[in-house]
């Protein structure tokens, strides 16, 4: 039987992702954002899917509008990735704080107002700021923490997730609203195109359209694909416990150079060689321990970065040879626009 599930952000990367697997599972998404740009959702699901979408045009900002979207799409399960990412935050605290901190309190409210409704919501492997501990991930705590280590954020944006993490809680003990805040790391794949962990993805689609690219971050981070990354929010969402649990989503720890090194597996050397790695790592943990979400979760599967990569370039190429492909997030291409 058909369920209608309501998705905030839905424009976005993972939100698109979502919305795909909703469709070809046979559920109904009723798509909650400001009007906008539909690509991302279009580049998984074609023109032709757009016709099982229903979309709620809308202000996270504003409780009302929150609110009504749910009555509207009647739907008990609610997928919330609406927010602004790291950059943003930081060009604008102010507006990040009221997109990522006071539209995650208008979503638990209008669920708090329709019992019952569970909530699942994106926070951030943001809120433990900079790695303390052994690189390799042993011995040390901070290396590949877990959840019971203190959260440290060092930038607003992981503040603001942090803030949500709270909220969720409250919202479970004074009004029994069931959640799960995921943390993943960086994202890749197709849609990926914004945010301070964006530059791998961007890089693969540098490549396929030959122009340089240069990814701002090195060392190693935690990878997860954004089938993966999808597949696990609507888990969460239809079969977690109840409770309010705040949990750490892993894929796979690896250097930023092993994105370029699966690359060379399906783009001319040439174009390869145009993609740099040169900035600082990130201020961020090199890897996550995922133990409590698979427990709490369990039956996610993990594709292996050859396997994401593969598939990420394989739908960029096609995107490509239909002029379909946005290549805004490319600098050397962008400028000529």
């Amino acid at each position: 039987m058909q369920q209608p599930y309501l998705v905030t952000g839905a424009l976005g990367c993972i939100g698109a992702w979502v919305v795909h697997q909703l469709l070809a599972r046979g559920d109904q998404p009723f798509v909650f954002d400001l009007p906008g740009d539909r690509r991302r959702i279009v580049d998984l699901v074609g023109e032709e899917g757009l016709a099982g979408v229903r979309f709620v045009d809308g202000d996270i900002t504003d409780q009302a509008s929150v609110s009504g979207a749910l009555e509207r799409s009647g739907a008990m399960h609610i997928v919330h990735l609406a927010g602004l990412q790291v950059p943003f935050c930081r060009a604008n605290p102010a507006k990040g704080a009221m997109v990522n901190v006071l539209g995650t309190i208008h979503v638990f409210e209008a669920a708090r107002a329709r019992p019952g409704t569970r909530v699942v919501y994106a926070s951030s492997a943001a809120v433990y700021g900079p790695p303390r501990g052994a690189a390799d991930g042993k011995g040390a705590a901070g290396a590949r923490p877990s959840e019971s280590v203190a959260t440290e954020p060092s930038t607003h944006y992981g503040v603001y997730k942090r803030a949500n993490e709270g909220t969720a809680r409250v919202h479970w003990l004074e009004n029994g609203v069931s959640s799960v805040g995921l943390r993943p790391l960086t994202v890749y794949g197709v849609g990926r195109d914004q945010g301070m962990t964006s530059g791998p993805t961007s890089a693969l689609k540098a490549a396929v359209v030959g122009a340089p690219f240069k990814i701002a971050f090195s060392g190693r981070t935690d990878v997860l694909y954004t089938e993966d990354c999808a597949a696990a929010f609507l888990a969460a969402v239809d079969r977690a416990p109840e409770g309010a649990h705040a949990l750490n989503l892993s894929g796979e720890s690896v250097d930023v150079a092993r994105f370029t090194q699966e690359l060379a597996r399906h783009v001319p050397a040439a174009d390869v060689a145009k993609i740099t790695i040169d900035g600082p790592e990130l201020p961020l943990p090199p890897a996550l321990d995922g133990h409590a979400f698979d427990a709490l979760v369990p039956g996610i599967a993990r594709t292996p970065i050859a396997e994401g990569v593969r598939r990420t370039v394989q739908r960029f190429q096609a995107l490509h040879m239909n002029g379909r492909l946005d290549t805004r997030d490319i600098p050397a291409l962008a400028a000529r626009g």
